[in-house]
């Protein structure tokens, strides 16, 4: 017997869709974010209970719907996070976000992707690597998080990157393919837009 569907997510290998578990699971979570979303659009905000039933782990997060995801029980979040609108987290494969992580409008986690190859990617064939984001990370508006990446904590990644790979603590990154512009140093203590200072 080959390896089901979720062992093969698991340990990166490619798998073809249509486990019926994992299309209960995808049906499951588009019922709470329905709720959430309609629910909260008057109450904004104010969803801790719905989104306890939705993700694996959930700090102390706020979320402006409209939020997406595919399953929710792939995500963790830490604690004092804060999703800003249309943000899209495709969480095949785990997501995991830690303490203090800001995301701006519009983001998009992409854990999942197709083979390069048209033969394979015609036969349905699929893979799924998770996503890292450690602590007190700033993700700008409409950036794009492919499959596999880790963010380095302290990190802040410009609005509109693509971010391709692993990205390192303590930077400014920004572009498509996103890339290190320079370090975060203690000019950043007392500057905090361009020339306006403290």
């Amino acid at each position: 017997m080959g390896k089901s569907v979720k062992d093969c997510i698991r340990d990166g290998e490619l798998f073809r869709p249509g486990d019926p578990e994992l299309y209960k699971d995808m049906c499951n979570a588009r019922n709470i974010l329905y709720e959430f979303n309609a629910r909260n659009a008057l109450n904004v905000g104010r969803n801790e209970p719905m989104l306890k039933q939705l993700f694996k782990e959930s700090g102390d997060v706020h979320i402006l719907p409209p939020f997406n995801c595919e399953y929710g029980k792939n995500i963790s979040f830490g604690n004092s996070c804060f999703v800003n609108f249309d943000c899209i987290f495709l969480d095949t494969a785990p997501i995991n976000i830690g303490n203090h992580v800001l995301f701006g409008p519009r983001v998009t986690l992409i854990t999942v992707g197709h083979p390069v190859d048209p033969d394979w990617r015609s036969e349905g064939d699929m893979y799924a690597f998770p996503i890292n984001i450690e602590d007190n990370v700033w993700i700008g508006a409409g950036v794009i998080i492919n499959p596999g990446v880790t963010i380095g904590k302290n990190t802040v990644i410009g609005s509109g990157s693509v971010v391709t790979k692993d990205i390192p603590s303590g930077v400014v990154a920004v572009g498509n393919p996103c890339r290190v512009l320079r370090e975060i140093n203690e000019e950043d203590k007392v500057r905090y837009f361009k020339d306006k200072r403290r």
